[in-house]
């Protein structure tokens, strides 16, 4: 994508200078968020992201706040068609590997180290995981499974499309992917590992007629999972789940030496604790929602920066809810005591659901009209995003629907369910609070109870089939509609496939225009998924967010960027005065 999203709104708000409680060389945030897993080819949330890319690093990085500018870190220069990096047409990418760089445990990074690190992503391609990009770039697949076994000659094209030579690696592709940088630079695809070591703790043994034994592990089974060996600038001290994570700087970083020691991430749910915290200097920085904003801005030595984010969050109805042991749906039947694994595969209650939310009242009340709300998952500030009519809030028309859903069914027997969101996020559960109880209010046989779920949790849950509607957000892997719409509408993509959302159309459209390189063609092709979005009714979108990021005024370093949401920070930037 040739064009820079630039932080349009990353205002300090105020500065002044104060002595924190926490020493010098120690950083203490804290925050609701829970890590689910260390290893690099599972990870795909932003929590265990930030923790992932402050041990491990890529070969490059966003360039500052630039979304389409990278410079080198593991590679001593971003390949680009001026420097021969890419060539055939964009079909061949070349990264020359820096020397002299170790990991945490002494062993020197080699270029087969970087060949082994992205192919083991692909190989490992954990159900619901990030790997879907890296394949559909080197393989023209996003899984390496297809109905539940394993495409034949899968690992031998990832093995090919990866080589050595010298101190260069080279990815070769069937066909021209521009997003390709883009999805190195962040974690998921690129990010770089110790192949002795990795290998030792359980990971791929680097053969092509082993490779099926370390596919689709299940969660909380990855051999990564809660041990790091990285070449970034920290390493993890300690990790107790669901209560902190300490970083160490290390010894024998190959980069500029950061001015902190220490880091210390917190999980803090309760916003009147984390506000007390950064009041007294407890805390150098805290997750501040939308709702709390103004009981910062008049803080004293606090500095707040507000970042708009390339990052929509959505309400989604799983059209194929997993009947399995769930209490998310009661009896499991429309009996009045529970709804059936297909209940949202009736438009009608879709729509119904729809038109139960009042986004006024939820821009005003929840976000004090501090967010936007797009028609359509393809974020604003990205190309081809297109105004849809919306289903606005009408309970009678509510109830019109409700009477049609399932035959008439619904509204005579009514229905039990669960709806669940993540612990800790407010806005999500206003969202949750407010349907539920606007589809409550339409018939005193609507029931739906408002659960709470730590993240870590939440992320295996929806990936399970076990929410009849899930609550979630999608921050860019790369600055593109495709990132956006495919993921929110293909049968494949990470949030449609767990939707159970199948729209031949949308399939066709979504593969289409990945790789159309015309953009009025790609245009025409993403416009039409938004109005599929708008006729289909698969879910809702609740806000595109502006996040924001409290810090007290003697913390520096902090660089936005429109791609990196609430939980990230880049440690090795910060200092202390």
């Amino acid at each position: 994508m040739k064009r820079i999203i630039s932080v349009l709104a990353c205002v300090l708000l105020m500065a002044s200078v104060a002595v924190a409680a926490s020493p010098k060389d120690t950083f203490v945030f804290e925050s609701y968020g829970t890590v689910r897993t260390l290893d690099p080819a599972c990870a795909y949330d932003v929590v265990s992201h930030q923790r992932i890319m402050n041990i491990y690093e890529s070969l490059i990085f966003f360039d500052g706040s630039a979304t389409d500018k990278f410079g080198p870190v593991l590679a001593t220069e971003v390949p680009s068609a001026e420097n021969g990096g890419i060539r055939d047409d964009g079909k061949t990418y070349e990264f020359k590997i820096r020397k002299g760089v170790k990991f945490h445990n002494g062993n020197e990074l080699t270029a087969e180290d970087v060949a082994y690190s992205i192919k083991r992503h692909m190989v490992v391609d954990q159900e619901g995981g990030p790997m879907w990009m890296m394949l559909e770039a080197v393989a023209g697949v996003s899984s390496t499974r297809k109905d539940g076994k394993i495409i034949d000659g899968i690992f031998e094209k990832i093995d090919k499309s990866v080589e050595v030579k010298g101190d260069s690696v080279i990815i070769h592709l069937p066909r021209p992917f521009p997003p390709l940088l883009a999805v190195l630079a962040y974690s998921y695809g690129g990010v770089i590992l110790d192949k002795e070591w990795t290998i030792a703790n359980g990971g791929w043994d680097g053969t092509v007629k082993n490779a099926a034994n370390f596919n689709g592990p299940a969660f909380g089974a990855e051999p990564l999972q809660k041990i790091a060996n990285g070449t970034g600038p920290y390493k993890m001290l300690k990790w107790t789940p669901s209560n902190e994570f300490i970083f160490q700087r290390t010894d024998n970083y190959w980069g500029e030496k950061p001015e902190l020691k220490t880091a210390i991430i917190r999980y803090n749910k309760e916003w009147s604790s984390r506000k007390l915290a950064l009041q007294n200097g407890d805390a150098d920085r805290v997750t501040v929602d939308a709702q709390y904003l103004s009981e910062v801005q008049d803080m004293d030595n606090v500095k707040l920066f507000s970042v708009p984010q390339l990052s929509v969050t959505g309400a989604m109805f799983c059209q194929k809810i997993n009947p399995e042991a769930n209490p998310n749906i009661g009896s499991g039947k429309l009996d009045g005591e529970g709804i059936p694994p297909n209940f949202f595969a009736d438009i009608n209650v879709r729509k119904a659901f729809l038109h139960a939310f009042d986004r006024q009242m939820y821009i005003e009340d929840v976000w004090n009209g501090n967010v936007t709300i797009p028609t359509t998952p393809n974020a604003k500030g990205l190309p081809y995003s297109k105004e849809e009519p919306v289903y606005e809030y009408d309970l009678e028309k509510a109830a019109e629907l409700m009477k049609k859903a399932w035959g008439g069914k619904v509204w005579d027997k009514g229905f039990k369910m669960v709806l669940t969101h993540n612990t800790g996020n407010a806005q999500r559960e206003a969202a949750a609070l407010m349907i539920a109880e606007n589809i409550m209010s339409l018939n005193p046989k609507f029931q739906i109870e408002v659960r709470n779920v730590d993240w870590k949790d939440y992320t295996v849950g929806y990936r399970k089939f076990m929410y009849p509607l899930f609550i979630i957000g999608w921050g860019a892997d790369f600055p593109d509609p495709d990132n956006f719409l495919t993921t929110f509408m293909a049968s494949t993509g990470p949030y449609g496939k767990f939707m159970a959302y199948k729209n031949d159309e949308v399939d066709k459209l979504a593969k289409y225009a990945r790789f159309e390189i015309d953009p009025d063609k790609r245009r025409d092709a993403y416009y039409r998924m938004q109005d599929l979005w708008f006729e289909d009714a698969p879910g809702l979108i609740l806000y595109q967010k502006v996040d924001h990021f409290a810090y007290r005024s003697n913390v520096d370093g902090f660089i936005p960027n429109p791609m990196l949401d609430h939980e990230w920070e880049n440690l090795k930037l910060l200092k202390k005065n």
